[in-house]
């Protein structure tokens, strides 16, 4: 008599094996259910069953059960096991973006979310750009920039930002008492947030050392503030190329002072929550 077999599932519907990959230090996957994503920390045996620990670009880590089909790699789902010695290897520091943040090799760029970050100006989103654009394109976030800060009223209302698409800003000069941070006040909610740094123009935020000058020259009021620093410091009175010649000795966020890093970082943060 002819046996049969008991799975009568027909061979296109059952589930396509999932291959087991080895959670090595660095390995850069993200986890399904959360959608948490970061570089292998470590593993460990618990009573529950193996762990793996992931640290994310911001460097906050988070453990998970090294369940089957739990993790995406390079776009394909896989299941996490202990490396062939038992342990993963002694924690080793990943590669980083410009920003500090782990870096994602071959990860494509997000689809563009609702949520904005708008800056003061060109040379503010080629900054951002320079430093934090890897980890821009893997979260999806868009960065455009105002003409100017008296437009920003206007450009918030027809954003009509809301829970599922912010809107973050980043604003030159925002120190109490300045026209900046009156108009910042009108249009925060809690779907909209500005902030800034203290500096006249973003070119004080790049570190003087790293320009490979003293300090950032004091311009008198009442004339052009890029001008002035030019001839302050014998440079050709080309604010563009002047722009490019400080542009280019930007090589990571070690190049930046902490009060631009500090308020990018939160907007990123705010867009992405």
């Amino acid at each position: 008599m002819r046996q049969y077999s008991a799975d009568l599932t027909p061979p296109w519907k059952k589930p396509k094996p999932v291959p087991e990959v080895a959670a090595d230090a660095g390995l850069v996957v993200e986890e399904l259910s959360t959608g948490f994503c970061g570089a292998v920390i470590r593993c460990e045996k618990t009573a529950e069953g193996p762990t793996v620990t992931l640290e994310d670009r911001f460097g906050k880590h988070r453990v998970f059960p090294m369940a089957p089909r739990g993790f995406l790699l390079e776009g394909r789902t896989v299941t996490l096991v202990r490396p062939a010695t038992g342990a993963a290897a002694p924690p080793v520091r990943p590669s980083r973006t410009a920003s500090g943040s782990v870096a994602v090799p071959g990860a494509r760029a997000r689809v563009a979310r609702a949520g904005r970050i708008y800056v003061e100006g060109r040379h503010d989103a080629e900054l951002v750009e320079r430093v934090w654009g890897d980890d821009l394109r893997i979260e999806g976030v868009v960065v455009e920039y105002l003409e100017g800060i008296d437009d920003l009223p206007a450009i918030v209302a027809e954003f009509r930002p809301g829970p599922d698409a912010r809107l973050g800003v980043l604003v030159d000069h925002l120190v109490p008492g300045s026209k900046e941070s009156r108009i910042a006040a009108e249009i925060s909610t809690a779907d909209a947030l500005v902030v800034g740094h203290p500096y006249i123009d973003v070119w004080e935020a790049v570190k003087p050392s790293s320009v490979g000058i003293a300090a950032w020259p004091r311009v008198p009021r009442g004339q052009d503030w890029k001008t002035g620093v030019c001839r302050a410091l014998g440079w050709p009175e080309n604010t563009g190329a002047a722009w490019q010649r400080i542009l280019g000795s930007v090589r990571s966020y070690r190049d930046l002072e902490p009060e631009l890093l500090g308020r990018v970082e939160e907007l990123i943060d705010f867009v992405t929550e």
